[in-house]
């Protein structure tokens, strides 16, 4: 049997010629009632984010020529190379609650989120529901990026989206032990994210 999955990643600056990396690969079985994204996504179902530990494995291309020139204090070092935070502890339990995953990494919110969406729903997301870490302001105001660019790129302190229903919506954040926060929800459109 052929296990296959893992991505080819784009990271200029960082192989030199003759270089290659390594990559794992994680296989697990689940039952098919299981399998996220359900069928049942609609209309009005919520977005709850769960923050992220800082950039996570994407933006660093940017992220490098940004601050090409810029001394590195010790907190700036650990804010950019933070390691990349796992959700199952947080969501394992609760995912009887969760209609939809998106992991927030390449592609930000714009294209992670519409991969878990029926092709009939937009995704709002309220940039003012969360307050972004300073690392993403000081990144934006460096480079001079867009807000919608920043959204597209990073993760903006936001790691990962839960879709679901609103009536589960409290239950679920008082039931996990870290902050968590009502970023958007859902409406019918074109499948694409809309900020707002």
């Amino acid at each position: 049997m052929a296990l296959l999955g893992g991505e080819t990643a784009e990271m200029p600056g960082v192989y030199r010629e003759g270089e290659f990396d390594v990559a794992g690969t994680i296989v697990g079985v689940l039952e098919r009632d299981a399998i996220l994204p359900r069928r049942t996504i609609q209309s009005r179902d919520v977005l709850i984010g769960l923050t992220s530990s800082g950039p996570h494995t994407n933006g660093y291309s940017l992220i490098r020529k940004i601050f090409e020139n810029t001394p590195f204090d010790a907190s700036l070092m650990d804010a950019l190379l933070a390691s990349h935070r796992s959700y199952f502890n947080a969501l394992y339990p609760h995912l009887s609650k969760v209609k939809a995953l998106a992991h927030i990494t390449g592609g930000g919110f714009i294209e992670n989120i519409p991969r878990v969406l029926p092709e009939t729903l937009d995704a709002v997301i309220h940039l003012n529901s969360w307050e972004a870490p300073e690392l993403w302001k000081l990144i934006q105001q460096k480079g001079n990026i867009s807000t919608e660019e920043m959204y597209r790129v990073f993760n903006m302190g936001i790691g990962m989206v839960a879709v679901m229903d609103k009536s589960n919506a409290a239950d679920f954040q008082k039931s996990i032990s870290e902050p968590t926060f009502i970023i958007g929800e859902l409406i019918e459109g074109e499948h694409k994210v809309i900020l707002s």
